[in-house]
């Protein structure tokens, strides 16, 4: 397909920027869906908040942002809670207080019981 330089407003600092047609054959390549909405000013001032991404673990991959694991971001980390497995009576660390109506598996036991 071809591209051609479009001009776009930046969502942080409302400048004008060119989308080249580079970039948007970049970006059909990469499977990205939406135009950038930052001038590339911005773009790099974010990643510079946010940390370079080799300090995430795994380079910069989604999964250290979601799902408990060490984040970068200002959220707090995820509160996990202790209990003993119903099984072998080891320690469980799980992301929830538990109710005590069900049976609470250590991770070894969960994957016994999942198989």
């Amino acid at each position: 397909m071809l591209y051609t330089d479009r001009n776009l407003t930046c969502s942080d600092c409302n400048s004008q920027f060119t989308f080249t047609a580079g970039e948007q054959d970049f970006h059909a390549q990469k499977g990205f869906t939406n135009d950038p909405g930052r001038c590339p000013a911005c773009r790099e001032a974010r990643k510079a908040q946010r940390g370079s991404g080799a300090d995430r673990g795994n380079g910069g991959g989604q999964s250290n942002q979601r799902g408990g694991y060490d984040r970068s971001d200002d959220r707090p980390k995820r509160e996990m809670f202790k209990a003993t497995c119903s099984d072998c009576g080891g320690v469980a660390e799980l992301p929830f207080q538990p109710s005590g109506d069900r049976p609470v598996y250590c991770r070894d036991c969960f994957s016994k019981h999942r198989a």
